[in-house]
């Protein structure tokens, strides 16, 4: 089906996992690269990048540890200019709405002479069940240093579809997609929500950012993961994501996933399962 793997950067991610199952399920050769596969691919050494680029000509590339960084426009650049002079023809990012340092990794590289797309996401619903919040959850309280800006939550599975697209359908080339959930809500109203599907009690607690960063320090979070998340509370989120896009219909013909439908899918996999607490709750 193709003469070379398509190169998945960020084999463990979220989103690069899910890319690389879908692809192989269609019949395509991947090469999903992390810091712990061979050859090995680390964002931070460079001497890592050749290896694993060498022998394909399209990439999906989740950027580690995000976009935002201020070292990160340089470095995806340094990054675009190996993958060119190896031959790389086609690069596929995921970039983050409402993120300036995003912004500026995508423009560079849809000037970089190679066939691009972008899939430009708004927050992770998985980040409830796969991510950060999950201790929260289990626990009955989500505390959020997050006031009543509204989301539009998008399912990973949606960005996976999107990100297959891309990478087999070429009339998709060169093009950005900003994709979103249907349907934008506040993070009360998700934690509403999760409470009405899990059977017990899920409340939000408004904190403040520092209370916040507190608490993520002493469960040992590195320090350039706090400065992420101080600046996605802080900066992302103040209303400049609120509104739903069209980014899944465009790619896929479809509607992007509602946050009820992945409630669903979350709770076929028993991530929130509580047994024990549930009959004392």
């Amino acid at each position: 089906m193709q003469d070379s793997p398509i190169l998945i950067i960020g084999k463990t991610a979220k989103t690069g996992l899910r890319v690389d199952q879908r692809l192989q399920a269609l019949g395509y050769t991947t090469r999903g690269v992390s810091r712990s596969t061979s050859p090995a691919f680390d964002w931070e050494d460079p001497t890592t990048w050749r290896a694993a680029l060498e022998g394909t000509e399209s990439a999906y590339v989740t950027f580690y540890p995000d976009l935002a960084i201020p070292t990160a426009e340089q470095t995806i650049r340094d990054f675009f200019e190996l993958a060119k002079d190896i031959g790389l023809r086609h690069l596929v990012l995921l970039s983050g709405r409402g993120e300036q340092g995003a912004e500026r990794a995508e423009a560079v590289l849809a000037n970089s002479g190679l066939d691009w797309n972008v899939v430009r996401a708004s927050w992770f619903m998985q980040n409830y069940s796969e991510g950060f919040m999950i201790e929260g959850i289990l626990s009955g309280e989500l505390m959020l240093p997050a006031g009543d800006i509204v989301e539009p939550f998008i399912d990973i599975d949606d960005i996976a579809d999107v990100a297959v697209a891309t990478l087999t359908r070429p009339e998709l080339r060169n093009r950005l997609f900003e994709v979103s959930g249907p349907r934008a809500l506040t993070f009360a109203q998700c934690a509403a929500e999760i409470s009405e599907a899990v059977g017990y009690p899920v409340k939000f607690t408004r904190i403040t950012i520092d209370e916040f960063i507190q608490a993520l320090r002493e469960q040992g979070l590195p320090e350039e993961t706090l400065w992420l998340m101080r600046e996605l509370f802080t900066v992302v989120f103040d209303g400049r994501n609120s509104n739903p896009t069209t980014g899944v219909e465009e790619a896929l013909g479809r509607p992007a996933t509602d946050f009820s439908e992945y409630l669903r899918k979350v709770m076929d996999t028993g991530a929130w399962d509580r047994s024990g607490l549930l009959q004392q709750a």
